[in-house]
């Protein structure tokens, strides 16, 4: 990728004002991230107890397993859908609307669960309001409005800052939703100081979200955008300034949803490597506690130990991705700690006790992490910042969509295979989506790293 002088000489500038510890600062947090992160916080934390009372909530209401994956397969494709729907509209229409529209969903959603039985009106409500999709460890994701979210706070940060404000931005999440998480015991907690029936303090808690719905939009209302428009605007005054070579004959641009081809040609790979990651999320995500518990015998108190160590650890290496990927390159991080995870994981299953098991696996969680933030700015950073929500909808699609299959076929492959082939088929769809992104990427560089590449060449 070529390089204009003027954005290389902003680059360097940019390289040498940088202090070594600025990248862990807050020089970057301004007032628009700043309530950014604010929304962050209010979503993660209120999906930390939603994803907990939520399947226990409905097995009280009497209904059973096949139920609750009917509603987690429904909310899974809808969440899918109305996720590239808003990335396509979110850049035509404003980013800013679709945050607060969802926000209000999703509290609209907890206080239907919490006023109805009706099973339809139940699974229309969570896949409105992708109630239950996330929980203590799903904190760094945001839902179906997470691509309006994601272009939007790559518009306040600077390419040097953007990994790390993404890296920041999911520690705040996977922080929130495990604190959220503990207010999943309070429904217990108050029938036993107050004998108040448990069913009613699950209501209580989805009651809740609805103020926390209205919370979440209003963190949104004094954050400042610049619309897609503006840009596009730009993009016609540079061209003015800078016109065609004489001679040339401008040919016009094709558009597909509004996305330029070049954007398209990058898409369509996120797309490809994201549905392969997909695939082990879904088996990984519901199944891995049930591992534990089926392969060592463990108690649900030593699962709970397991997995609130699980949030901490994995939450101190998101303030390490933007460090990171500034000294190895995005791709190169990337693929470096997914392949160290990929290795892990596959060794999970060899541990012939709970506590080798428990430690590989902790492991493993600190390498993946890593790449989280990193692939989230590396696609904010190789694509035209006007057409950003698109991009990010259309890419998280094929992961959203092959993330509602993984349960089905863990549940089928432990049931009728072997009880740790889930974790083995992860594990392999996560060494093919590390191949596929070393093959698509490796030669496609983010503005913050344009400069290496420029300077290289004289």
């Amino acid at each position: 990728m070529k390089l204009t002088q003027e954005r290389a000489t902003d680059i360097a500038a940019g390289s040498a004002s940088r202090a070594p510890g600025g990248l862990l600062g807050f020089d970057w947090l301004n007032r628009d991230l700043f309530w950014l992160f604010v929304l962050r916080v209010l979503r993660s934390f209120a999906q930390g107890f939603l994803g907990i009372i939520t399947p226990l909530y409905i097995a009280m209401l009497g209904y059973d397993a096949i139920h609750l994956g009917i509603l987690f397969a429904v909310a899974a494709v809808v969440s899918a859908m109305i996720s590239g729907a808003i990335g396509i509209l979110a850049d035509r229409f404003g980013r800013k609307t679709f945050l607060i529209l969802i926000s209000l969903m999703m509290g609209a959603g907890g206080v239907m669960f919490a006023l109805t039985r009706s099973f339809v009106l139940i699974v229309l409500a969570g896949a409105l309001g992708s109630i239950g999709r996330g929980g203590a460890l799903g904190g760094a994701a945001w839902g179906p409005f997470y691509p309006a979210a994601q272009a939007l706070i790559a518009e306040q940060a600077s390419d040097e800052r953007r990994t790390t404000v993404f890296g920041a931005l999911a520690f705040v999440g996977v922080t929130s939703a495990a604190i959220g998480s503990l207010l999943a015991a309070m429904p217990h907690l108050f029938q036993h100081l107050f004998a108040i029936p448990v069913l009613d303090g699950y209501r209580a808690l989805f009651l809740l979200t609805g103020p926390f719905g209205i919370a979440m939009a209003l963190a949104v209302l004094p954050v400042r955008e610049l619309h897609s428009a503006t840009v596009r605007a730009n993009r016609v005054t540079q061209a003015a300034i800078d016109p065609p070579a004489r001679g040339a004959e401008p040919r016009p641009e094709r558009r597909l949803f509004g996305i330029s081809d070049r954007s398209w040609s990058l898409i369509w790979r996120f797309m490809v490597t994201n549905a392969t990651n997909g695939a082990a999320i879904g088996m990984l995500g519901p199944f891995v506690v049930y591992w534990f518990y089926r392969r060592f015998g463990v108690t649900s108190t030593e699962l709970a130990e397991l997995f609130f160590v699980l949030n901490l650890v994995s939450a101190i290496p998101y303030l390490l991705a933007g460090r990171i990927a500034l000294a190895f390159g995005s791709v190169r991080s990337v693929v470096i700690t997914r392949a160290i995870a990929t290795v892990l994981l596959f060794a999970v299953v060899l541990m012939p006790t709970f506590l080798l098991a428990a430690a590989v696996y902790t492991l493993r969680m600190i390498f993946n992490v890593l790449s989280i933030p990193v692939r989230q700015s590396y696609l904010m950073g190789v694509i035209d910042p006007s057409e950003r929500a698109s991009a990010a909808g259309l890419a998280s699609f094929p992961s959203q969509v092959t993330s509602a299959v993984g349960p089905y076929l863990a549940g089928y492959f432990m049931q009728n295979f072997a009880l740790g082939l889930p974790l083995e088929f992860a594990a392999a769809m996560q060494a093919l989506n590390t191949l596929l992104y070393w093959m698509f990427f490796r030669n496609i560089y983010p503005p913050e790293e344009q400069l290496t590449t420029f300077s290289a060449g004289g």
